[in-house]
């Protein structure tokens, strides 16, 4: 079994490096997941992540012509997108503003528009 980038599968830690860690992946191969591959949020300190024979889900991002294997941790978890529902008082209050700034706009529009008639 070959690995594709694009492809999520869960590899044991077998290193650990201050720039990333080594993952062996299920085909024998191992990758490397960069620190900045590791989370969502700045690591500072790769070792309050991931541990030697820690259990990691990856996504493969590459497959270089030299066989290195280039891994991610956070884009294998990638949370979904939640769409908040508005309530409608959301939705009136936009509206609402929208309208205010509309007006705005043209009462803006509208004295300029006489400035330049007044002007001539």
């Amino acid at each position: 079994m070959s690995v594709e980038v694009g492809e999520k599968v869960v590899g044991r830690v077998t290193g650990v490096k201050p720039f990333g860690a080594f993952v062996e992946l299920p085909d024998g191969k191992s990758g490397l997941v960069h620190i900045s591959e590791v989370a969502n949020k700045f690591v500072e300190d790769i070792n309050d992540h991931v541990k030697v024979n820690d259990e990691v889900k990856v996504k493969v991002l590459s497959v270089g012509d030299d066989g290195k294997i280039s891994l991610s941790i956070k884009q294998a978890e990638k949370p979904k997108r939640q769409r908040k529902e508005q309530s409608p008082e959301d939705f009136e209050k936009k509206l609402s503003n929208f309208l205010k700034d509309s007006e705005e706009r043209m009462s803006s529009i509208k004295r300029q528009a006489e400035a330049r008639r007044g002007g001539r």
